[in-house]
């Protein structure tokens, strides 16, 4: 293990990629193992991906129930679920807190490895490290799944990483695209001002208004146990991805506003075209339809699989044990892309970083 110097491109231990809930949850562990790391974030400011949402965003989960590791998230008087603003300053409160080294605004273009560590090249010089976490998420890279004449669409498309509020859609005829938590919240609201349809593969999953992340989350860490365990777990399957009755989305409900219909076929210049041959007009449409791992950075080191993942095990890189991911999604740990998840995940991966760093 080496020990940083003074020059700027002194090595450390560990450079983590990303400060956002992931990355932080991390540098937390870092900090308590000893070792010397920096964060390196491409926001301009602090709270991730959440300063990307849109404007009414709620989470699905208490805030005690939304935390990250030492601090538990401070709760508001008849706030039932936090607001991405609440998010946002619960992140940068949580940075100053632990006064965690985090520089920004930096965007890293490559990890390469060379002798004895990996270098990571970013927009203003190059820094070394013993070993690399990336954490930057999905946010950057949004997912819309290719329909015939898509680009011949005369009206306006944009993705939720993009959507804000439903006030530029008003007395439109607006195309809500996604069955999952994005998909209903926006509908929700969209459908107030716009004639709104929302299209879905399958028929949406909501789970019972009395289920929210708290109780996902114990399913899931139920079937974590048991999995290592070696044993069957008696316990619903609802996830993360089944759509939650948070108060607006219940709203909407009561109001029949959630009543979807399946994928249209194609595009024409002025809207779609349905399955049973019918044009209709359309002005916009809503994509959301998630993201897939923002994973460009890795690509010099010959990691990333045909899947646009990295394979790992314990959140370490099959193809190059130098390199640790965190954050994605399951397969970088159980509900580890969840502020509630991150925990448990960043925990046990900075343990084994310590193991290998030593």
């Amino acid at each position: 293990m080496k020990v940083a110097g003074q020059s700027n491109d002194a090595q450390v231990d560990v450079i983590v990629i990303g400060g956002g809930q992931a990355g932080l949850a991390t540098a937390y562990y870092l900090r308590r193992a000893g070792l010397k790391y920096v964060v390196l974030d491409a926001g301009q400011k602090p709270g991730g991906a959440w300063r990307h949402g849109w404007d009414s965003l709620r989470l699905f989960s208490p805030s005690s129930w939304s935390s990250l590791p030492g601090w538990p998230m401070p709760a508001k008087p008849g706030v039932d679920y936090p607001t991405r603003d609440d998010v946002i300053d619960y992140l940068t409160a949580y940075e100053h807190r632990y006064q965690l080294p985090i520089e920004r605004p930096v965007q890293v273009r490559a990890v390469n490895a060379i002798e004895g560590g990996l270098e990571v090249v970013t927009d203003q010089r190059t820094r070394r490290a013993d070993m690399v976490v990336s954490a930057t998420g999905t946010w950057s890279h949004p997912f819309v799944p290719e329909y015939p004449g898509r680009s011949e669409f005369g009206g306006v498309q944009l993705h939720s990483a993009q959507y804000k509020t439903p006030v530029a859609f008003a007395g439109k005829r607006v195309l809500v695209i996604g069955g999952g938590n994005s998909g209903a919240q926006i509908m929700a609201e969209v459908s107030l001002v716009a004639d709104a349809t929302w299209v879905t593969t399958t028929e949406p999953l909501f789970l019972p208004d009395d289920v929210d992340g708290r109780v996902l989350f114990q399913r899931a860490t139920d079937r974590w146990k048991a999995q290592l365990e070696g044993r069957a777990v008696d316990a619903p399957i609802g996830g993360l991805g089944d759509i939650v009755a948070i108060p607006s989305v219940r709203a909407a409900r009561t109001r029949g506003a959630l009543n979807s219909c399946r994928p249209f076929v194609a595009f024409h210049r002025d809207g779609v075209t349905w399955p049973d041959g019918r044009d209709e007009p359309i002005d916009a449409i809503i994509w959301c339809t998630g993201f897939r791992p923002a994973l460009d950075h890795l690509r010099p080191l010959g990691v990333v699989e045909a899947d646009g993942r990295v394979a790992v095990k314990n959140n370490r890189s099959k193809r190059q044990p130098r390199l640790w991911l965190m954050g994605y999604g399951d397969w970088t740990g159980a509900a580890s892309a969840t502020i509630v998840g991150v925990t448990r995940t960043a925990r046990d991966m900075v343990a084994r970083i310590q193991q290998a760093a030593y």
